[in-house]
């Protein structure tokens, strides 16, 4: 990998990939840790100017991170900045690695509720995003146009009706990601949660209700059935082929749409079984963190660093960067009125929830437990009710 803009801030020194040198360091000497790729590291610099300090930057392959921050905490060679995805804030905060961000004077004042909740444990703030993302629907307009179809769909009812419009020959009018990973429950959640479902017990109706309504896209022939296996990135590709007219993805996917020029398409908040309910999507991204490294005065320069990054304009500049939502919702219209690309995922994020805010480091159990139902019911091997009980009980 190559070395990140150090010719642009002298006091930055970027080591990608590798690991943080070891022996002592000044307090003017910052290790962070990330699973983001060289493309961030123009923030990080920006904010070593700013805070006055050098950074040594680790990136870490995604699937790595956690088992590398659980062996560091352990060997007590944790870095002094850790960004986290946040459904993980939880279990390293439980573990005791992590210091509270009130330490630093960060208390979230002006971030968007969900965003606080997702970097609180036990009423402790532990981390804080600059920016973050959800789910919308993407879709073709020009389908939409033949199809004789004036306006996106606001109610299940019809969202099922443009899609078996949309379906024909080879093409499917819906599609989305129903594999048996975190990535299928993350996908499932709008439909649950915007129905008033809840992850403390999966069996109840209105869970059971959005369950049942992607059987019946199914059955209509209006979600392949494929897509139990499909991740969001197979999903995103079926409709750039033309094969899907709608899609369940997030704003990460724009700059390929936007790269790709053959499609006029558009974006809309998930529809809800009533139009009278709101969209209740999942809230994604990454938290920044100070990890308890024992030396007092570069856990003080840590949380100064986390301060910047979180900061109005690093909000801006990571949002731009990631494609993602500003977490401070003034920041945030602010971008979707300068990106219209952005504007429903900056109006869905004003009702997105944390995964983590009822369950705690708990979520994960449930999140297994949905996606197995998701499977059970697409594949036959249920009806949607019992799906749920089955999943629920394991």
């Amino acid at each position: 990998m190559a070395v990140a803009a150090v010719a642009l801030f002298p006091l930055s020194l970027t080591a990608c990939g590798g690991a943080a040198a070891s022996g002592p360091k000044s307090p003017n000497t910052l290790t962070i840790q990330d699973y983001y790729d060289d493309a961030f590291d123009p923030i990080y610099d920006a904010c070593a100017k700013s805070t006055g300090v050098r950074v040594e930057i680790n990136h870490v392959p995604g699937p790595g991170l956690i088992p590398k921050v659980l062996q560091q905490s352990s060997s007590r060679t944790l870095p002094d900045v850790l960004m986290l995805d946040n459904p993980d804030v939880q279990q390293i905060a439980e573990s005791g690695a992590l210091s509270p961000l009130g330490d630093y004077g960060l208390r979230g004042e002006g971030m968007g509720p969900a965003v606080v909740k997702a970097g609180t444990y036990d009423g402790t703030l532990y981390g804080l995003a600059p920016a973050v993302n959800t789910l919308s629907i993407f879709y073709n307009k020009e389908l939409f146009r033949a199809a004789g179809i004036t306006a996106p769909p606001r109610t299940w009812d019809e969202l099922r009706a443009a899609a078996k419009r949309l379906t024909t020959g080879d093409r499917y009018g819906f599609a989305m990601s129903n594999i048996n990973t975190y990535e299928g429950s993350w996908q499932f959640l709008p439909f649950m949660w915007g129905n008033g479902g809840t992850e403390q017990d999966i069996t109840t109706p209105e869970t059971v209700q959005a369950l049942q309504f992607l059987v019946d896209l199914q059955a209509d022939g209006s979600i392949s059935r494929s897509s139990i296996i499909w991740s969001q990135d197979d999903v995103i590709d079926q409709f750039l082929a033309g094969k899907a007219a709608m899609v369940v993805n997030g704003p990460w996917q724009i700059p390929t749409l936007q790269e790709d020029k053959s499609i006029d398409w558009g974006t809309f908040a998930i529809p809800t079984r009533l139009a009278t309910q709101p969209t209740v999507a999942p809230l994604g991204g990454e938290l920044f963190t100070v990890p308890r490294t024992g030396d007092r005065a570069r856990m003080s320069r840590a949380g100064q660093y986390v301060k910047c990054l979180v900061s109005p304009d690093r909000q801006l500049q990571t949002a731009q960067v990631r494609q993602t939502v500003p977490a401070d919702p003034e920041v945030a219209e602010r971008a979707g009125r300068a990106n219209p690309a952005m504007a429903t995922f900056v109006t869905t994020m004003r009702t997105a929830r944390s995964r983590t805010a009822i369950l705690g480091p708990d979520w994960p159990k449930a999140a297994t437990k949905i996606y197995n139902a998701v499977q059970i019911a697409l594949t036959g091997k249920a009806a949607p009710a019992r799906a749920l009980r089955q999943a629920q009980g394991e």
